[in-house]
């Protein structure tokens, strides 16, 4: 499931809050020196704990986001594991079979790392895994006719593990595409915090002289929040990337053992 900003590359996204940050905290300003040419008005009426209170929200709910995002990426990394390990498992239950079954499983389970390291590396990603059902597909149909064959417990045990190598397959591919923070979580994220910034400007327009270093920091930091939860949706991408390590060892491991 796509993001409204997934076509702008992650750091893209931290310029563009930065900007529409101090935009907002600049309107907020403006609006307050408008106001005071108007109408004399020198007096803040109790804007200051009112941003104090804003900002209390909106760090409330990055904070939940941001625990939110790390959730997911956590799952995606565990995955990876348990995929490494049902792929390995398979391998060498395969070897159970009889020929040319055992053969015949073993290259496409060696092929089956390759596409899922594929489906990482490169940008085809619906034909790694369309190609990869296929592979279930052909696995299963020789599980079942092995299994006719010669229905003894090793293959009973083959089958298990076969059967968990899809499954996970689904897994990663609910959590890795379809589980994602909500788009309309991340707009209003955006909404509260440009809000919060148009009242900040408004206090600092009270203000005999505006700190506009101090103002940016904050900015900044609130943009960094925002990178975070961005990079962490984002599995592939920046640099808290899902790692692969897993599936980089079966590959070597399955590779040495032809």
């Amino acid at each position: 499931m796509g993001q409204p900003l997934d076509a702008l590359p992650i750091w893209a996204n931290y310029l563009l809050t930065v900007l529409v940050l101090l935009a907002a905290m600049e309107v907020g300003y403006r609006l307050t020196k408008a106001r005071q040419r108007s109408q004399s008005d020198k007096s803040d009426a109790g804007v200051g704990p009112l941003v104090g209170a804003t900002l209390a929200l909106l760090a409330f709910l990055l904070a939940f986001v941001v625990g939110f995002a790390a959730n997911i990426s956590s799952q995606r990394r565990e995955l990876v594991l348990q995929e490494a390990n049902a792929i390995g498992t398979t391998y060498l239950r395969a070897g159970y079979l009889d020929e040319p079954y055992r053969t015949e499983s073993k290259e496409l389970l060696r092929e089956y790392v390759d596409l899922r390291l594929a489906a990482v590396e490169s940008e085809q990603g619906v034909a790694v895994v369309t190609r990869s059902e296929e592979i279930h597909n052909e696995l299963w149909a020789s599980a079942e006719q092995v299994a006719i064959e010669s229905p003894l417990p090793t293959i009973s045990l083959y089958i298990n593990s076969l059967n968990e190598l899809i499954d996970i397959h689904s897994d990663r591919i609910f959590y890795g595409v379809d589980i994602r923070v909500p788009a309309t979580i991340l707009l209003g994220l955006y909404i509260v915090a440009i809000f919060s910034m148009i009242l900040v400007g408004i206090q600092s327009g009270y203000a005999e002289k505006r700190n506009f270093i101090a103002l940016m920091v904050l900015v900044l930091i609130l943009s960094v929040v925002f990178l975070l939860i961005v990079d962490l949706d984002r599995s592939q991408e920046g640099l808290m990337r899902v790692p692969q390590q897993a599936l980089y060892d079966i590959q070597r491991q399955i590779n040495t053992s032809l």
